[in-house]
């Protein structure tokens, strides 16, 4: 029986031959993430265990991301923490403010995320990297302590899920849709600790942004991990921005799949996800709910991609008088680009503002944090209860053109509807 394309990363890094679902392995690491939120506590971890240096200073990343700049005083001290810890370890890659953005956009931005990788971080989100061909996946704050102090960490091999894609997309498509799509099919848990490959003509098709939103949500579905096979799209992005060696895999025509899943994207609209769960899809034109503000940016959508498409949108036109729309850049070099670019200028002159790089307002952090009983469109990926601030807010996710078509229209709404 061959090996799906997570199983042939997992076993080099175990120097196993092969390894089979449900096995019990070892591996090395290729990096580690930690963020102000989940570092401190690996840091204290590591510290507590009296280890005196990490296994390698260049493997391990700590993105000081979601209080960005630093709301109050406790995310200043959660940040020197990491700063210290930095200093005092020479870890290279530590990036404060004016050089740090949303940090899965940053790494794969800085070639530090690559095909054949075998990466770990203390964020849920860390499978955003298998958009390149890397097993990546969230691990809590002790097991990257742990990392951290041996460079390896322990994994049952996940059972795999295909899911291909094939057709024509319809207009104000993209990828966020095919995977509220996706989530929307099989449920929240309907991929719980599986890694879902994703593959077909239509994902070949898409950017690396489109590809990065699809991975990064692949946690929505209880995933362990959400891949793509590289492709010539997947190395002129890489071989742009590293020089570093890397090994490309990709899965056996035998590889077995416990189930696969085929869907035609003709077929698929633009989507919103009610509250307060990721597979709560409905179309967006049949929506028509009254919103109080709208979020473009996060880890998900906050690409140079996703703000070309909301400035397209917004062009012209005004945010409704009862709607607060925030566009957030995920990368200084993002923000650079959209400036340089003349976004600013279209979100701007629509009545909106634009923040520094920040996660923000995507667990309720800062900048734009809701109160009792508003509703909010937001390009992020939850929408939990009282995920962007009050218990009794509402969250409602979109792609970046339903996100800013609802910003002008006061409600939730496809992009024609503008016309």
């Amino acid at each position: 029986m061959g090996m799906t394309i997570s199983q042939k990363i997992l076993a080099a890094h175990a120097d196993r031959d092969e390894v089979t679902a449900g096995d019990l392995i070892e591996a090395r690491v290729d990096l580690v993430l930690g963020n102000d939120i989940t570092a401190p506590i690996a840091i204290k971890e590591f510290t507590d265990l009296n280890i005196k240096s990490v296994f390698d200073p260049e493997k391990v990343a700590l993105i000081p991301d979601h209080f960005t700049p630093n709301k109050d005083i406790k995310s200043a001290e959660q940040v020197k923490i990491l700063r210290e810890f930095s200093k005092a370890q020479g870890i290279k890659h530590f990036y404060d403010v004016g050089r740090v953005g949303v940090e899965h956009a940053l790494l794969p931005e800085l070639g530090l995320t690559r095909p054949g990788m075998l990466i770990i971080g203390a964020d849920s989100h860390t499978c955003t990297y298998g958009a390149m061909g890397a097993f990546s996946t969230g691990v809590g704050s002790t097991d990257m302590a742990a990392a951290m102090a041996v460079g390896k960490t322990w994994f049952k091999v996940p059972e795999a899920m295909k899911f291909i894609y094939e057709g024509k997309l319809q207009p104000y498509v993209s990828g966020k849709d095919l995977i509220l799509h996706t989530i929307g099919d099989i449920g929240v848990d309907g991929a719980l600790y599986r890694s879902m490959e994703f593959t077909g003509t239509v994902i070949s098709s898409l950017s690396i942004e489109g590809r990065m939103t699809m991975a990064n949500m692949a946690i929505e579905a209880g995933g362990k991990n959400g891949i793509i096979e590289p492709d010539d799209i997947t190395l002129e992005y890489i071989r742009s921005r590293s020089s570093e060696e890397f090994t490309v895999y990709s899965s056996d025509k035998d590889a077995e799949y416990v189930d696969v899943r085929e869907y035609d994207v003709s077929k698929i609209e633009p989507l919103v996800a009610y509250p307060h769960l990721p597979e709560n899809v409905k179309p967006a034109r049949e929506s028509g709910v009254k919103i109080d503000q709208v979020v473009i940016g996060s880890c998900t959508n906050g690409r140079i991609e996703d703000l070309r498409v909301a400035a397209e949108v917004l062009r012209g036109r005004k945010v409704h008088a009862d709607v607060r729309l925030l566009v957030i850049p995920a990368t200084q070099e993002i923000y650079r680009k959209a400036l340089y670019e003349g976004l600013f200028n279209v979100f701007l002159e629509a009545e909106g503002i634009v923040s520094a790089p920040t996660c923000g307002p995507c667990l309720g952090g800062h900048m734009g944090v809701l109160a009792a009983g508003e509703k909010c469109v937001a390009t992020t990926n939850r929408n939990f209860v009282g995920r962007m601030g009050h218990p009794k807010s509402e969250v409602y996710l979109s792609n970046p053109a339903v996100a800013a078509a609802s910003a002008v229209m006061g409600k939730i709404c496809h992009p024609d509807e503008l016309k």
